[in-house]
Parts: C-alpha cells; sequence; structure tokens
C-alpha cells in the first residue's frame, strides 16, 4: 500500500477503516486523515474521525484519494460504501482497496466456520468481525458501474490458513511461486482505480454562409419601356449559365442543322 500511494498528488487524503494502521504514511497528501468506521471504542485509536462508511461527511468530488482497508468486509452493504467513495472523489481521483479473496484458502476456511455458525454451531471465524468476502471480479464489475478504470491490481498472501507460526514458516515457499503458479488464489487482493468522468465539449454555432460576390443572377425582370416611355410588363432575361440557357442553345443548334 506504501508504494501505491506515494505516487499519487493532491490535496486530501482519506483512510477508511482500520485507524491502527497508517497506510497513508508514504502519501505526499498534506491533509490526511483517517476515520474509524462504527461505535467500537476499541478500533478509535489512531482516529482524527469516526462516522459511518455509507454517510461520509464530505462534500462531493473533495478528495483526491481514498483508501479502503478491507472495508467492504466489515461493511454491512458494501455497495453502499463503495457508492459513497465514490461520491466525494474528485475525478481523476484514485481509490485504494484491500480485501480477501473468497476464491483462496483462507476464503474456503472463513466460508466453513461461517456456513458451521449459521448451522448452529459456534465455530471461531478465521477472520472475526468480518463478513462475506468481497470477490475480485464482483469487485471489478461494482467499480466499472460506477465508472473506475482499474489502474493496478495485484494478489498475495499464498500460505493456508493456520495459526501455528512454525507452520507458517515451512510455507513460506508458496509466496514465491504463487505469483507465478496460481496468482489469483491468492488470499489477499489489492487494486487501485481511477475515478472517470466524461467532459462535455460545447460547440460554436456555426453562422450562415454569406453569399458570394460576383455570381450572376439566375433571372433579372429588365422594364421594357413604349413609344410614350411608360413602363409595361416587365421581361425575364435568362441567365446565360443556367441550365435551362444550354437547353435552349442546343435545341437551336439542331434546328439550323
Amino acid at each position: 500500500m506504501d508504494e501505491a500511494v506515494a505516487d499519487i498528488f493532491g490535496y486530501r487524503a482519506v483512510q477508511l477503516g482500520l485507524p491502527a494502521l497508517d497506510g497513508l504514511r508514504a502519501s505526499r497528501i498534506g491533509s490526511r486523515w483517517r476515520i474509524a468506521l462504527g461505535d467500537d471504542p476499541q478500533e478509535r485509536p489512531g482516529a482524527e474521525l469516526a462516522c459511518d462508511a455509507a454517510a461520509l461527511p464530505f462534500a462531493p468530488a473533495s478528495l483526491d484519494l481514498v483508501s479502503m482497508p478491507h472495508t467492504l468486509e466489515r461493511s454491512q452493504d458494501p455497495r453502499t460504501a463503495l457508492r459513497e467513495a465514490e461520491r466525494v472523489l474528485v475525478p481523476e481521483g484514485r481509490i485504494v482497496i484491500c480485501g480477501f479473496n473468497p476464491t483462496s484458502l483462507w476464503g474456503m476456511r472463513q466460508r466453513r466456520a461461517l456456513l458451521l455458525q449459521r448451522l448452529g454451531g459456534a465455530p471461531r471465524p478465521w477472520i472475526p468481525d468480518v463478513g462475506d468476502f468481497v470477490g475480485y471480479l464482483r469487485l471489478r464489475d461494482w467499480l466499472t458501474l460506477l465508472g473506475f478504470e482499474v489502474e493496478s491490481s495485484r494478489f498475495g498472501c499464498y500460505r493456508p490458513a493456520v495459526r501455528g507460526q512454525g507452520a507458517l514458516d515451512r510455507m513460506a515457499w508458496m509466496d514465491a511461486v504463487g505469483d507465478r503458479w496460481w496468482p489469483i488464489f491468492g488470499s489477499v487482493y489489492f487494486l487501485v482505480a481511477i475515478k472517470r468522468v466524461h467532459g462535455v465539449r460545447p460547440l460554436q454555432r456555426q453562422s450562415a454562409r454569406p453569399a458570394a460576390r460576383g455570381l450572376v443572377p439566375t433571372a433579372a425582370r429588365v422594364p421594357l419601356a413604349t413609344a410614350a416611355g411608360a413602363p409595361q410588363a416587365a421581361a425575364v432575361v435568362a441567365d446565360p449559365m443556367s441550365p435551362a440557357s444550354f437547353s435552349s442553345a442546343s435545341s437551336s443548334t439542331g434546328k439550323n442543322t
């Protein structure tokens, strides 16, 4: 996350959720806030604000960067939270999302624990205080509908869901080969998306084409004078360049021949 936010420029940045984890520490943006989600006081340390992810206290198009570290999994309505993040972002603003991959070893263990819990058992979930995982492809569809363009993405953490540190150390080789052999099955995914807004360019109204000068009129009315000088009905003089003149000239030529 530090590598992703380091090259994002702007004036205001916000991290939604997990305020104890400073995901904006490498950002060059001057005004940064970490927001605690929910009413749990244990998540307040390190936060400057506390609010709901579906109702952010920011004006539309007022933030340049929104970071959401595992925010969608912890939200009651992840689509509404994502729509709210789109509202407060400026055009060409960035959103950084980190989430758990349901099609992974961690996702399989989490679904198993949640299924047993719904059936009446009381197993402890592998990742507590987290709801259903949001799939990577589903998240891309949501972002596309909101007008985002995914700039970069990456998967990681390919080790199985075990709690012992010794077992995790013995399976460290899986992280080394996971990017090559099974990249889409990483337990955690990370992506950066850009908010695209299509602009409208007003076109200047074209004025009427002025009349060309020096053209011979197609017909001109010339008054005929009588012997007494009183004008009578005007005679029509045909334009020598009109099609009618050419047709009459050709007919007369044919008669003479």
